[in-house]
């Protein structure tokens, strides 16, 4: 039996930082009844996100978290896991992968006994260095520890998946995701973002040589809509999420221009990142075919929104 809007318990880990803030204000005013929880520890993670959120909070290191202990028999509707080290320069590879996968481990143990959704944020990390779109099937090839700890998750929740079929755990690989509410994150946001902040003080945009590298940049608001398609879908799996589309740096600095009515050539500089994906081009066949998923957004769109979303007064 599917819960009522307004009797939903809903619990978001994750959710002071980028994506899982703009989640937690969309379930907010999507189920405006719900009863919402926040878990954070505020490391990748801003409570200035969250201005104008009406649910509870748990700070709380998610991979010390004793799940039983905080909330006893309490029952969630579902659980929208954003929560991760994300900072993808971070090589240090026990933090990395203990981390993000004791703490996924330790949520799904809990989840468990009443077969609670669990939404999670993978990553189109694990596809590694590729040259051609990505497809699911596509075999996982981590080029760094923090693709290698999203694999580790893919596998940890395929394995519960297939142990119990009633159970819906869905996976996401979020592309190059940009948008409201990254800034706090520093070096490891968007080049969006790095870059819109050069051009408005006039700098040059410095992008990587020769400017010709293609992205699959995607809208934070196409990331909710793709969690809440996945906490409706009927049964599990792993998707990506994308934009469908693959640009370059080139264009995107061309777009930028346009938006913010700037005439600023790219200065071109070496790329000092060994493992740097490339490419990246999200294959959205089998996400919008199971929970029909459709990005809403182009890069000009999103762009657009974005720049007035993050200069009001431009």
């Amino acid at each position: 039996m599917t819960p009522s809007p307004s009797t939903l318990n809903l619990l978001i880990t994750g959710g002071a930082g980028f994506i899982g803030s703009n989640l937690t204000l969309a379930l907010q005013e999507r189920f405006p009844k719900a009863r919402l929880t926040v878990i954070d520890d505020f490391r990748s993670g801003d409570f200035k996100n969250l201005a104008g959120y009406n649910g509870d909070f748990v700070a709380q290191d998610l991979a010390k978290l004793d799940w039983q202990q905080q909330f006893e028999d309490e029952k969630f509707d579902g659980i929208f896991h954003m929560a991760s080290i994300t900072d993808t320069t971070d090589h240090e590879q026990f933090g990395q992968v203990h981390d993000n996968v004791e703490s996924f481990r330790r949520l799904l143990h809990f989840a468990r006994p009443h077969k609670t959704r669990v939404v999670y944020a993978s990553s189109a990390a694990t596809y590694g260095a590729a040259t051609r779109e990505s497809s699911e099937t596509n075999q996982a090839a981590p080029a760094n520890v923090y693709a290698f700890s999203k694999v580790i998750m893919d596998n940890v929740a395929l394995r519960a998946a297939g142990e119990e079929e009633d159970r819906v755990i869905v996976g996401l690989r979020f592309f190059n995701v940009y948008g409201p509410r990254e800034a706090h994150k520093g070096v490891p946001a968007s080049m969006i973002y790095h870059l819109s902040r050069q051009m408005k003080a006039g700098q040059r945009p410095r992008i990587f040589k020769h400017g010709e590298q293609q992205r699959d940049f995607v809208y934070v608001k196409d990331i909710v809509q793709g969690c809440l398609r996945g906490f409706e879908a009927l049964k599990s799996g792993i998707y990506n999420l994308g934009s469908g589309q693959a640009r370059s740096f080139n264009e995107l600095v061309q777009i930028l221009n346009n938006n913010l009515g700037t005439n600023l050539e790219p200065e071109y500089i070496e790329n000092p990142h060994a493992h740097y994906q490339n490419y990246t081009h999200a294959d959205l066949t089998r996400v919008t075919d199971a929970l029909g998923y459709e990005p809403q957004f182009s890069l000009q769109a999103g762009i657009a929104d974005y720049m007035k979303w993050l200069y009001p007064k431009m």
